[in-house]
């Protein structure tokens, strides 16, 4: 038998390569939207952490561009949950920053925000990390600071509330997808409970610090959630609705095309809407219309990034 020929040799390794090379190249492959994905980190106790940022193209110098904070859920990471919300394609239509701080694995084996560790202090070193990377981004690309936001699915809409709840001046609005609300746990044991609706939120005082001033929340949560009980989705509503004193109006039932009919109650008090809850029929533990095909991801859902966009715009004018 003939041996092969050095041209073929080394046509065998640069395919074999390429090969290689390419879950490389689909790992630092940014997500889909006309603008930068750019890498930063903050320092934090525990170390250095991670956190990715979408900027649009076409901003100008000296331009303010608002801030959404979006926050992963277990066993995503800031690419994925970029790539099945699709919200960089919303931010480059609509031209706002899209921050995506990143839970390492090494604080969490499935990448989870530690949001019900408050008892022992875990959840609010990680809440002030991500509060340092949203100062840093508002320094660096010159996010508005009267315009941020904060949303987040399943763990990520857990630590968000927590955000939004301690650091109420910073935020704007806050959109809690298939989450937790505060106060429900303080330990592995306890979250469980919550997550399976077992626990109710510590009753809000007159006295709860900042209480009347925690940012306008949309839930939005899946009857059909198996892992998260969507009793907390109403829990949430009511907890932002007994802070601000608000009255819960009747629910819409509202459906768009061929997508998973929702239920819709704005909890107001006087003209001002405190809360929103949105009930999606048959959705389980997923970001409603999200991308197909991607994990905790449904495309036949409604428009939760649209949604998410639209509440926040609202707030910030």
């Amino acid at each position: 038998m003939k041996p092969p020929s050095w041209a073929a040799l080394l046509g065998r390794q640069a395919t074999l390569a390429q090969r290689a090379a390419r879950p490389l190249r689909e790992r630092y492959k940014p997500p889909a939207g006309a603008g930068s994905w750019l890498m930063g980190s903050v320092l934090s106790e525990a170390g250095p952490r991670r956190y990715w940022l979408f900027r649009p193209d076409g901003v100008r110098f000296g331009e303010k561009l608002p801030l959404l904070v979006m926050l992963h859920g277990c066993h995503q990471d800031a690419k994925s949950f970029a790539a099945s919300t699709r919200m960089n394609t919303v931010a480059a239509r609509e031209r706002f920053l899209v921050l995506y701080p990143e839970q390492p694995r090494l604080a969490n084996a499935q990448g989870c925000w530690n949001w019900f560790e408050t008892q022992s202090g875990r959840a609010f070193g990680e809440a002030a990390w991500i509060m340092r990377a949203i100062e840093q981004v508002s320094v660096l690309y010159a996010a508005d600071r009267e315009r941020t936001a904060v949303a987040g699915l399943s763990a990520g809409a857990s630590m968000a509330a927590l955000l939004a709840t301690r650091y109420p001046q910073r935020f704007k609005a806050l959109v809690m997808h298939s989450g937790v609300p505060p106060g429900t746990a303080h330990s592995t044991v306890s979250a469980v409970g919550a997550m399976q609706g077992r626990r109710v939120p510590a009753a809000v005082t007159a006295a709860a610090p900042a209480a009347d001033a925690w940012p306008p929340l949309m839930v939005i949560h899946g009857d059909a959630d198996g892992v998260v009980s969507a009793r907390n989705a109403d829990a949430a509503a009511q907890m932002w609705s007994q802070a601000a004193g608000a009255r819960e109006g009747a629910p819409q039932a509202l459906q768009r095309g061929n997508r998973y009919p929702m239920r819709v109650t704005q909890f107001k008090r006087s003209r001002r809407v405190v809360a929103t809850l949105v009930q999606v029929d048959r959705l389980g533990h997923a970001w409603s219309g999200g991308a197909a095909r991607q994990r905790f991801s449904d495309a036949q859902g409604p428009d939760a990034s649209r949604m998410v966009w639209r509440f926040a715009a609202k707030q910030f004018a």
